[in-house]
């Protein structure tokens, strides 16, 4: 099984970067590629932090700051032509949790992108779907759950969600990369590109057997990349019926059996 190049954009947060890239460099085999990309850090820590990196690994740093999306597509490119994870920064992968999301993909040739389940990741979180939870004690525990909750069912999900997010080359090929012109600094850039595979016949699921932590907003959230009205206007210009699909999948909750034997493994009560 060929592994995936995992690409970590970098906007500084250096402290959750840290224990970011010590949790990749645990956890991802020495075989599987990792780009890291510093987008014109201001905080000065942040170089300090990327000599921790393996020496194995590209570490580039952009002289400008070009935002996210425009950084996603460059690692995207220097990664070719693997299939690529696009890993945020402000997260922290568990167990083996990259050849997971590498035999999901495998699994079927269909499958344009995969997301595992996290605490914060909307339509992917634990323990309480569409609700962010902070970052357990124990990310490993959580990850074992995951893994011994049952075999992968990897139900299919309508769009993936970006702090984890495992792209086929083929898909990338065929639809493109992420749309820099159209959202700018970042937003809206995943939805984006999974309606496009969508409407290519391409499909997106949930690898239930696999978690990567997410604090969430903290690598390029200075720059003011919330959820704007702007974005979201144009990703319903071009695919009007975005956010009938997740609301209807939202209401249907189709994954809700998978995370109850995950919880079930955690011995985890759903929130009162």
């Amino acid at each position: 099984m060929t592994l995936p190049t995992v690409i970590i954009p970098v906007f500084n947060a250096p402290d959750a970067l840290a224990r970011c890239i010590e949790a990749v460099a645990a956890t991802v085999p020495a075989e599987a590629g990792v780009i890291v990309i510093d987008d014109a850090s201001t905080d000065p820590r942040v170089g300090q932090v990327l000599q921790r990196c393996p020496a194995s690994w590209t570490r580039l740093r952009q002289q400008t700051n070009r935002g996210f999306v425009v950084t996603a597509n460059r690692g995207m490119a220097l990664a070719a032509p693997n299939d690529v994870v696009l890993l945020n920064a402000d997260t922290v992968p568990a167990g083996d949790w990259l050849e997971r999301l590498a035999r999901c993909a495998a699994s079927d040739h269909r499958i344009a992108s995969a997301t595992p389940f996290t605490n914060n990741g909307e339509i992917a979180s634990l323990p309480e779907f569409c609700r962010a939870a902070p970052v357990p004690n124990d990310p490993e525990r959580w990850a074992a759950a995951c893994r011994c909750a049952g075999p992968p069912h990897y139900p299919k999900i309508p769009t993936a969600v970006g702090f984890c997010m495992y792209m086929r080359r083929l898909t990338i090929d065929a639809v493109g990369d992420f749309d820099a012109a159209v959202f700018g600094r970042g937003y809206g850039e995943e939805n984006d590109w999974c309606m496009r595979a969508s409407a290519a016949g391409w499909k997106h699921v949930l690898c239930d057997d696999a978690f990567v932590a997410h604090l969430g907003n903290a690598s390029f959230g200075p720059l003011g990349l919330a959820p704007d009205e702007h974005s979201m206007r144009r990703l319903l210009e071009r695919h009007p019926d975005y956010l009938e699909r997740i609301r209807a999948f939202i209401d249907a909750d189709p994954i809700a059996t998978h995370r109850r034997r995950v919880l079930t493994r955690l011995k985890v009560s759903k929130p009162a």
